[in-house]
């Protein structure tokens, strides 16, 4: 099914021929439109326009009034204040549009694609090989997903990078360890879980992490061990396989309980640009980008210098030969851009990271492998919270596990669910336990701007009332049962009745969502497709409440609005998603 024009669009068509006949000296001039608590649309445009031609903007607001074809579209237009224009819709208007939306048997609810989408490489949910996963993985993986969902949705051409810490010095250690101590390592992958995968990786670390501190004879055989696996010796990368096979299986179970798909082929971690690191330094050096200093080779800026006033460079390549991560980032860009043919690059990383990459993205455009054809842009996310307003830690001061985390949000959820629940199994009750607790964390972070910081608080973020996924899931659950109660009565648009205030407020934010979607994702903002999707709730309880649906007065104001309750749900349910969330039938 072809796209669907949404009236605020169709009204702005209207209103920028109208201000064209006007005053045709102007040639195509914006009216400014958008939504307004006065009338449905109010435009601001023609205030600025009255400045630029010197014209009294009342006087100009009444001639554009005169020249505005209304049709069934448009049922007044007023003239307000110094020259602001109040637009109303008809009800018609409103209800054949949503009835458009609704007969895209796609899903899309009229969404068009992109008329010429380009290749986006989002790098993502970058876990580190030997490592458990803590609270700081969370927002990368969560805000990642939700743009690549909004992207491919949009019509981009998305290509999924997990850039895994999979190489560096820390595996030369582990490795020594394990070739001299075989026995702490000797089950079969395939048959443990992630957790007890990683736990016996956790040990190890830590058992070879005690032994390089106080064994100076260990530590140089662990660093002489760095460079065999730099050099590709075979018994060296086949104990490295090992730690990487036995992470992947923890990667796999957290990002599953994160009900959140991760292909194998889009892991690439920093391993995957080894052979590249030499020529990226040749090229650097050879182009004059980087230049040695010292011994290592270092690119240098102008505008970044340290505490001392001296430059901070970024080192390339260390002085003892070792390739530092802006060689892989360097290296990583190169393979995206002319092998991938990348036209963005997204990086989902830390804030904290923000100078790093910086100076890489520069060094990229000195290089020219950044041009006006590619863009490099990095998607920085604050910090995790706790309640006290400090970074989110055990009581113990220790990082918190994400897998722990996780479990204590269901098991949260799960109670909630409980104490709600009608006729549901406790099989039912365990997976909306999950459903709404994974959804729940997931809501709190994607609610918020990528780039704050938000408290953790999981007695807010399983509640009911407020600004929570738990709030949407509850109201699509309540729109199923009365679609349910309905029983052989079905939805159906009927454009010839007049629309109660909260029925026209509803069904004009539902025809927004085409919009809104195509806003956060050119904008990479989840957080705006969140918020629309919270007011969507608010608008749906206020009609709940005033519009009675099964009892409503007649068999067509039923079905009217049954329909309105069903667009409502479609919404919800396609947005969620987008976001990565479920909505369960019944809560």
């Amino acid at each position: 099914m072809a796209s669907v024009t949404s009236l605020s669009d169709s009204v702005h068509q209207r209103l920028a021929a109208a201000l064209s006949a006007a005053l045709p000296q102007a040639g195509s001039a914006d009216p400014l439109l958008r939504r307004s608590d006065r009338a449905d649309f109010q435009a601001n445009g023609i205030l600025a326009l009255a400045k630029k031609e010197k014209a009294n903007p009342r006087e100009l607001a009444t001639q554009v009034v005169s020249q505005v074809e209304s049709g069934e579209l448009i049922k007044d237009v007023e003239v307000s204040g110094p020259g602001f224009l109040n637009i109303t819709l008809t009800d018609r208007a409103i209800t054949r549009n949503l009835a458009a939306r609704y007969a895209d048997d796609t899903g899309r609810l009229g969404v068009p694609r992109a008329e010429q989408p380009g290749t986006t490489v989002i790098d993502y949910a970058q876990p580190n090989v030997a490592k458990e996963m803590h609270v700081g993985h969370l927002r990368s993986a969560v805000i990642g997903d939700a743009v690549v969902q909004l992207l491919e949705f949009t019509g981009e051409h998305v290509v999924r990078r997990h850039h895994i810490g999979d190489w560096g010095t820390q595996f030369g250690m582990l490795i020594q360890y394990l070739e001299e101590h075989p026995h702490e390592l000797d089950h079969k992958a395939d048959e443990v879980s992630g957790e007890e995968a990683m736990s016996n990786l956790d040990r190890l670390y830590k058992a070879a992490r005690k032994l390089f501190d106080a064994d100076e004879e260990f530590k140089t055989r662990a660093r002489r061990r760095v460079v065999d696996l730099q050099a590709g010796d075979p018994r060296t990368l086949a104990m490295w396989q090992k730690f990487v096979d036995e992470s992947k299986i923890y990667f796999f179970s957290v990002f599953e309980k994160l009900d959140m798909e991760i292909r194998d082929a889009d892991i690439v971690g920093e391993s995957g640009y080894n052979d590249m690191l030499a020529e990226t330094c040749r090229l650097l050096e050879e182009s004059g980008v980087a230049v040695r200093s010292e011994g290592a080779l270092c690119v240098f800026f102008d505008d970044i210098k340290g505490p001392d006033g001296n430059p901070v460079p970024l080192i390339v390549q260390k002085s003892d030969g070792g390739y530092g991560y802006a060689a892989t980032d360097l290296s990583a860009i190169r393979d995206r851009v002319f092998q991938l043919k990348a036209n963005t690059l997204l990086y989902v990383v830390d804030a904290r990271q923000s100078l790093h990459f910086k100076m890489v993205f520069e060094t990229a455009r000195r290089a020219g492998w950044l041009n006006d054809d590619v863009e490099a842009v990095q998607l920085a996310f604050g910090t995790v919270l706790g309640k006290d307003g400090k970074p989110f830690k055990t009581r113990e001061g220790e990082t918190v596990r994400l897998v722990d985390l996780l479990d204590e949000a269901i098991d949260r959820a799960s109670a909630v669910v409980r104490e709600k629940a009608q006729d549901l199994s406790e099989a039912e009750i365990t997976e909306r336990g999950t459903q709404v607790g994974i959804g729940a964390v997931k809501y709190a972070d994607l609610s918020t701007s990528a780039n704050r910081d938000y408290k953790f608080d999981l007695d807010q973020m399983v509640s009911l009332n407020g600004d929570t996924s738990v709030y949407l899931q509850y109201a699509y659950a309540r729109i199923q049962s009365i679609l349910r109660k309905a029983g052989a009565t079905r939805p159906a648009a009927h454009p010839e009745l007049e629309l109660h205030e909260a029925e026209r407020a509803l069904g004009l934010h539902a025809d927004s969502f085409a919009a809104t979607v195509a806003e956060a994702a050119s904008e990479y903002a989840p957080h705006k497709l969140a918020a629309y999707l919270f007011q969507l709730a608010s608008l749906y309880t206020t009609f709940y409440d005033k519009c009675p649906v099964l009892k409503a007065e007649t068999p067509e104001q039923i079905e009217n609005r049954l329909f309105l309750c069903d667009v409502t749900a479609r919404t919800l349910h396609r947005g969620m998603e987008l976001l990565g969330i479920r909505t369960p039938e019944r809560l």
